[in-house]
């Protein structure tokens, strides 16, 4: 991904609510199907980590991009927002 369509992606995220949050439960099986969920729906995906969640935004980003095979899009203090192409219908075009 280049700067300018993480630009863009940063651009749109800005206005976007968080779509997940990571709780006191922390990274289970359900918060993992549920994101694969969002990010089939949206492509770019908020999450909110809550502060009674055992994990810093720091502590889950390598495992929430492992497991999804996201693309890192920015981290700002409580969230993380992650970007996922959706192969067989696209709703953000990076072009």
């Amino acid at each position: 991904m280049t700067g300018k369509q993480r630009a863009k992606l940063r651009a749109l995220a800005h206005h976007q609510d968080p779509l997940i949050q990571v709780g006191k439960n922390g990274l289970g099986e359900g918060f993992f199907d549920q994101l694969e969920a969002l990010l089939e729906d949206h492509e770019l995906v908020k999450i909110a980590v809550l502060q009674n969640a055992p994990y810093e935004v720091g502590e889950i980003k390598e495992e929430v991009l492992e497991r999804t095979g996201a693309e890192f899009v920015q981290a700002i203090g409580s969230k993380l927002t992650i970007y996922r192409r959706n192969q067989e219908e696209p709703r953000i075009d990076l072009e």
